[in-house]
């Protein structure tokens, strides 16, 4: 199942950043795992500060229409920003000067940027990242199955593919 842009979110845990793949595009590799989606979203508190960050992605390609995302559609799928949010500030989590205070945090709309692909340091000292597919969320450690029962200290690679 895919959502309506054709594209999917494929997850890949590995031990260390090393032993990803070298490069974030093509086709999907042995573990890694696809789901349907048109609109992510990525939530984690701050290690230090112990403050909550959101941001909100949509997955861009070839063939997804314009109006999807401010993001220019580029050559291969991608993840792009579409929102930040964050309840508070402190070391490196200063909103930007354009966010607006709502609901109890800062909210803001970067820059559209596409990205290729997010890294995600995966401890099991510090809480779970919530990963929101659609808007049914759960811990990324759920969403990857039994590789994520076992990624402790890991690397998760978050990108957008062909399903």
């Amino acid at each position: 199942m895919t959502g309506a842009t054709g594209l999917a979110l494929c997850l890949l845990a590995a031990a260390s950043p090393a032993a990803l793949p070298p490069h974030d595009d093509g086709p999907r590799v042995a573990g890694e795992i696809a789901l349907a989606a048109q609109q992510v979203q990525l939530r984690w508190t701050h290690s230090i500060e112990r403050v909550r960050w959101e941001e909100t992605y949509r997955l861009v390609g070839p063939g997804a229409p314009a109006a999807a995302a401010p993001c220019t559609v580029p050559a291969q799928a991608a993840l792009c920003l579409l929102r930040a949010r964050v309840q508070g500030s402190g070391a490196g989590m200063e909103p930007a000067p354009s966010a607006v205070w709502r609901d109890g945090g800062f909210e803001w709309g970067p820059a559209p940027t596409a990205v290729a692909a997010l890294r995600l340091m995966h401890s099991p000292y510090v809480a779970d990242y919530t990963l929101c597919l659609d808007g049914h969320c759960q811990a990324l450690t759920q969403w990857l199955g039994p590789a994520g029962a076992a990624a402790a200290d890991a690397v998760v690679r978050l990108r957008a593919c062909a399903p």
